[in-house]
């Protein structure tokens, strides 16, 4: 199992690409932290987990919160005695807003999307370093790399800023033996906190903007992030990996 005796905590882990994180971290021997705001999702996977025979607990999280980070990560240590990965997965989408300049869309876009990231390695970094390493996956998107129409601009900021968090982090940090790295999602399912991306005539033009002709599945991402968090990838910091169908090689 490639992540055997590991201990990773997954925010956002309640749905979507987080849930998909979850299971399959799960099945490879790690014992997870499913942790989001939606508790009742959030237990249904750690019950799904549980089911197949693996390790899992939920811990009600809202990643904007620095005092709830920081019991999340004394929760973890608690049931597990140690903390091996961090996924930060837990984002808002910027297409549910009309006013793309709104001031109160663009707060809570950087709350959740980028300083929720900060936070948790804020709080998971000295847990890593006292322990000897980690691994830190943070999650992105093509958004936090090119512009596009019909986004809130705060959804590009903060997905810019966990871009260059993630290399300012593994810089400081590769001496620690702590690899942090960012993958970029392209087209995916709708989240939750869609708005005009989850239109279908919006998504068939996003689509043809796309080589491969499809959006990803959540499954496509979680192997992405489950090969950055593994030994596999022990010479890999401070990278950000594309997972878009190849978009933005157009």
């Amino acid at each position: 199992m490639r992540l055997e005796n590991k201990v990773a905590l997954i925010t956002g882990a309640a749905s979507g690409m987080g849930a998909s994180m979850a299971r399959i971290f799960a099945g490879e021997g790690a014992k997870v932290v499913v942790a989001d705001v939606l508790e009742d999702e959030g237990k249904g996977v750690v019950a799904d987990i549980t089911r197949a025979n693996g390790a899992a607990m939920f811990y009600r999280l809202d990643v904007a919160d620095e005092a709830q980070w920081k019991a999340a990560v004394d929760a973890a240590l608690a049931a597990y005695n140690r903390l091996d990965i961090l996924v930060n997965d837990a984002g808002l989408s910027g297409s549910a807003v009309e006013d793309l300049f709104d001031a109160a869309a663009w707060d809570r876009l950087m709350a959740v999307n980028a300083r929720g990231v900060f936070l948790g390695m804020k709080f998971a970094i000295p847990v890593m370093k006292a322990q000897g390493g980690g691994a830190i996956i943070n999650i992105s998107s093509i958004s936090g790399i090119t512009g596009q129409h019909g986004v809130h601009v705060g959804y590009n900021a903060s997905k810019g800023a966990v871009r260059t968090l993630t290399k300012a982090a593994a810089v400081q940090h590769g001496a620690d033996n702590i690899r942090i790295n960012s993958v970029h999602p392209g087209l995916m399912p709708p989240m939750r906190s869609s708005g005009r991306t989850a239109d279908p005539e919006v998504r068939a033009a996003m689509l043809r903007q796309v080589p491969m002709g499809r959006a990803g599945r959540p499954e496509e991402v979680a192997n992405a992030v489950l090969f950055l968090a593994s030994e596999e990838a022990s010479y890999i910091t401070g990278a950000e990996l594309w997972v878009d169908g190849g978009y933005l090689a157009t």
